[in-house]
């Protein structure tokens, strides 16, 4: 039996800082299927949530001296949600709330999912126009009208870069409040 598979995540990590191959490899078998279903269950297409997963692991290794990691499997939980939503942004997948409700009220025909809707939307709408006015145009921009950052640019006469921070700084204002909200509408979509 090879001593590795007797060490703790935190040992392999250490290993894998310093370079350590053989853990390297206990790690990514450990892992590898757990972070692939946690990408798939998010893409539902097999071919990228497979790049997507060997890409997070090709970056553990190249990265392995640069990162401290505590807890390797919520550290990967983060790098599979972070690369999942990075690769919908490029290929623009995003859909529109609005449409997720719609999505929901269809599948979900009881009487209170229709006022929890509007409630939700509600509150969407609320933590928008909570947002500084110059990045409200931004956000509902990119994500209202699915204008890409450069096409924002030029219709507001902004560099591109002013874009996306801005829109980073909306988005990550909304993400604490959005989570709630989130997590409301999965809950009744059970």
């Amino acid at each position: 039996m090879d001593v590795y598979l007797t060490y703790s995540d935190q040992e392999l990590t250490s290993l894998l800082r310093r370079g350590d191959g053989r853990a390297y490899r206990v790690l990514y078998s450990k892992y590898w299927e757990q972070t692939y279903n946690n990408v798939y269950k998010r893409l539902r297409n097999h071919d990228q949530s497979e790049d997507i997963t060997q890409d997070i692991f090709l970056q553990l290794w190249l990265k392995r001296e640069e990162v401290a990691i505590v807890n390797l499997g919520a550290y990967l939980y983060i790098a599979a949600r972070n690369s999942v939503f990075r690769s919908m942004e490029k290929q623009a997948q995003f859909i529109p709330i609005a449409d997720l409700l719609n999505d929901f009220e269809s599948v979900h025909d009881h009487a209170d999912s229709k006022i929890l809707t509007v409630e939700f939307m509600r509150a969407y709408e609320a933590l928008v126009n909570a947002l500084p006015e110059g990045q409200q145009t931004i956000f509902r921009m990119r994500f209202n009208e699915d204008l890409s950052p450069d096409e924002i640019a030029i219709k507001l006469g902004l560099s591109p870069k002013t874009v996306r921070n801005q829109l980073g700084k909306a988005i990550s204002t909304l993400r604490t409040s959005m989570t709630m909200l989130v997590a409301i509408l999965t809950f009744l979509q059970k």
